[in-house]
């Protein structure tokens, strides 16, 4: 379901703390966040909430991912049944909702709390905005540029444990003779992220940028498009036949119980390396920018607030978009959920070996690039995740054929 269609079809048919017991309010929070480590984290918040007082977190958790959510969130909101508050990405996800007026106007809460001051990198509060306004609260940065490795998959098999992409590669045919998956992963978005990830480490950040930013149809078509393309071919063959219907921590576990060697995946992977006991550095390793460029996407999770007639719900919503922008809830979700908080002033120094990795690189604004869903509409994100499965899916489609279709969608991309 894309937004724009649902909507057009549509028309033509200090912190908020304090709280009354005597008027307290259920707040339904949608989300996504199901996994092990994803739930864990969504615990922390709906506990953090409950102990201000009064009102009530009421866990709407769906099962499976964004894609699967997302359809089913827009729909309950159009509908006339919106939650008290959901989560969706950072970006552009709610883009359509907000301009139709079905969101709740943050502005006032965020000037009152300077949000504007200590939410960095700026571009996170900026994707919340829309005609000057704010409609969303960014509660973490999330990054795709990531690959997570099981060192001793590679020990097992008598190969060196890869510092790169190129070393990973060269590295997969030992662990197919020993039986290991060199690459895990599943189908739809995550292969769609495993390109993201090939284009701005590979490619590298001016081609991601001609692409991502100025939608250049020349950059789409150019040879260095083609060597990512090419790469992309290679990670179709190491992944194992298996991946079409796999879950993303699925695809974690496989890395974790040494069943595969790698996987390219979001930072949130993290979670469920820490539900598992995994030490970073030790059980596990990381390889931000794939080992080859230190630079990470700043997408990530964000709040809205679906506008209703109720004025209790109205302030038990204010209410947990303070909190959610708070030191101590920034230090305790983010910790639990293997994210990085959006808030550069608060003390991370129990994050472990990984995330340090990931506070460093952001430390340097050079380092940082847009998201697909900061760029992208809804409608051209669904083409490129169709293209990008079809490709993995079917071995007999060329990199020229499938580059050639990437060139027609960007070139009419929003």
């Amino acid at each position: 379901m894309r937004y724009r269609s649902v909507l057009a079809a549509l028309a033509t048919s200090t912190f908020l703390f304090a709280t009354n017991p005597a008027t307290a309010a259920d707040l339904e929070v949608t989300h996504w966040w199901t996994s092990g480590g994803e739930a864990a984290a969504a615990k922390v918040l709906a506990e953090s909430y409950d102990k201000l007082g009064g009102d009530k977190w009421v866990d709407g958790a769906i099962a499976g991912s964004g894609s699967t959510a997302r359809p089913i969130i827009v729909s309950r909101i159009l509908g006339g049944n919106p939650m008290g508050a959901t989560q969706l990405n950072t970006g552009r996800d709610a883009e359509d909702l907000v301009k139709a007026g079905l969101m709740t106007d943050l502005t006032e809460l965020a000037t009152k709390e300077g949000w504007a001051d200590f939410i960095r990198p700026s571009k996170l509060l900026d994707a919340c905005k829309y005609e000057g306004k704010i409609y969303c609260v960014p509660v973490n940065i999330h990054s795709l540029q990531w690959m997570w490795i099981n060192p001793n998959a590679f020990k097992d098999a008598g190969a060196a444990v890869p510092t790169n992409w190129n070393e990973f590669v060269a590295a997969a045919p030992k662990l197919k003779e020993k039986g290991v998956i060199p690459l895990a992963t599943g189908d739809a978005w995550q292969i769609d992220g495993v390109f993201r990830v090939l284009l701005a480490n590979l490619g590298g950040k001016e081609l991601y940028l001609k692409i991502v930013d100025e939608k250049s149809t020349e950059a789409a078509g150019s040879p260095e498009m083609k060597a990512v393309w090419q790469a992309f071919a290679n990670a179709r063959d190491l992944a194992d036949p298996g991946y079409v219907g796999r879950q993303w921590n699925e695809a974690t576990s496989l890395v974790l119980t040494g069943k595969a060697g790698g996987q390219i995946m979001g930072d949130w992977a993290q979670g469920e390396f820490g539900v598992a006991g995994k030490v970073a550095g030790t059980d596990y390793d990381c390889l931000p920018g794939l080992g080859v460029h230190p630079a990470l996407d700043t997408g990530g999770d964000a709040f809205y607030f679906p506008k209703n007639q109720n004025p209790e719900i109205t302030k038990a919503q204010l209410k947990l978009a303070s909190m959610l922008v708070s030191k101590e809830t920034q230090v305790a979700f983010n910790l639990a959920k293997g994210s990085l908080p959006i808030r550069g002033d608060v003390d991370m120094q129990a994050a472990n070996a990984c995330m340090q990795k990931g506070i460093k690189i952001l430390a340097d604004s050079n380092n940082v690039l847009p998201s697909y869903e900061q760029a992208f509409s809804s409608d051209t994100q669904g083409q490129i995740e169709d293209l990008m499965t079809e490709f993995f899916a079917d071995k007999s489609m060329t990199v020229e054929d499938a580059q050639a279709r990437y060139v027609e969608i960007i070139g009419e991309a929003k």
